[in-house]
């Protein structure tokens, strides 16, 4: 009987050997796992430091604006005709006084000899009755230099029915789209094209809220953003319309861009900032110090332990306008802050922090 429970119990022993064996190595090895972890030395990340400084700041506000040219005309044509001759050609810089459009003019030229003949006849009549003297009355002198004056009179009219449908430009300009042909006839006030004034200069429209609209005046200088990457250019403002939008209740102003070399063609959009308020001192960062995130916008200051190592500390801020490199903080940082900047985004709240280019504690 005692024979049979020998085997079982043997195996009993030989497995719970095993497992204290087991148990016993993964005890020394957890052991030694901590021994060596205690004697490696505590990660670090590497930043650069950026020193929150003071700046002064202008609060702003945005619109988009359109480009308008100081000189610009929808060309069309004072009298019917048929097109004799056209000179349109999309794109093409006209200097003032170019002949664009030509209307056919046979017969008022055919009226124009006519007139001029009457008034040869009328002049060759009135020198007779001067000639004259006492032997003709007043009456027939005068209804001879009546005569003479008509034929001036509708020789003048002629010229001018002949010069109105001579078609120049009017100024310097850059000719736009055109659906005009020789041998077309104009029905009068047809529009023959476009013509946008090349200038200098150039206005830019845009529409504020009535309460920024309140605090604008002619002379007030705004920024213009003419380009991707482009730094603004300076405009003034010169106009504000006397009247608010009933529906938007925004108020359309008007400002003048000296320098037109970069801004786009008439018509095109750009971005206003508009300042608000007078100038005031703010705290001021590098753009690649400040992380954003689910909780909003954040920063990492850099604190000392009392080891003096330096350690990552997370701080929320509020943000405000971006001014080149750097971006203002309205909330949550003081003047000499230091902050990590370059490398911020692998910190995390207490990690050890060496500063590149600097000491490391």
């Amino acid at each position: 009987m005692i024979r049979r429970w020998i085997g079982p119990i043997l195996l009993f022993g030989a497995v719970l050997g095993v497992l204290v064996g087991l148990a016993a190595w993964k005890y020394a090895s957890i052991q030694e796992a901590i021994a060596s972890a205690e004697n490696q030395p505590e990660p670090m990340e590497s930043v650069t430091e950026a020193i929150a400084t003071e700046r002064e700041h202008r609060r702003t506000t945005s619109s988009i604006g359109t480009v308008v040219a100081l000189r610009s005309i929808n060309l069309r044509n004072e009298l019917p005709g048929t097109v004799k001759q056209i000179a349109l050609k999309p794109g093409e810089i006209v200097e003032e006084g170019t002949v664009l459009v030509t209307l056919d003019v046979s017969v008022e030229e055919a009226e124009l000899k006519a007139q001029e003949a009457q008034l040869a006849l009328a002049e060759t009549v009135l020198a007779r009755a001067r000639r004259a003297g006492t032997s003709v009355s007043e009456e027939v002198v005068d209804r001879a230099r009546a005569e003479r004056d008509v034929a001036l009179a509708q020789i003048a009219r002629t010229k001018a029915v002949i010069s109105r449908k001579t078609i120049r430009a009017p100024f310097r300009a850059r000719v736009g789209l055109s659906d005009v042909h020789v041998g077309q006839f104009l029905n009068e006030g047809t529009q023959l094209t476009t013509l946008q004034g090349v200038d200098s200069a150039a206005y830019v429209d845009f529409a504020v809220a009535q309460w920024v609209a309140a605090n604008l005046k002619p002379g007030d200088p705004i920024g213009v953003l003419t380009g991707t990457g482009a730094p603004p250019t300076i405009a003034k403002i010169v106009a504000l319309d006397a009247r608010i939008d009933g529906t938007t209740r925004n108020a359309t102003v008007r400002a003048r861009l000296e320098d037109a070399s970069y801004a786009p063609p008439p018509g095109a959009s750009v971005r206003v900032r508009i300042p608000l308020g007078s100038p005031t001192m703010a705290v001021a960062i590098l753009v690649s110090a400040l992380r954003k995130g689910p909780a909003g916008d954040h920063v990492f200051l850099l604190v000392t332990d009392k080891d003096g190592k330096t350690r990552a500390q997370m701080r929320k801020v509020e943000s405000g306008a971006v001014l080149g490199d750097e971006v203002i903080v309205t909330k949550g940082l003081s003047v000499g802050d230091r902050v990590a900047a370059s490398g911020s985004f692998k910190l995390r709240e207490g990690v050890l922090v060496i500063v590149a280019g600097g000491k490391g504690k």
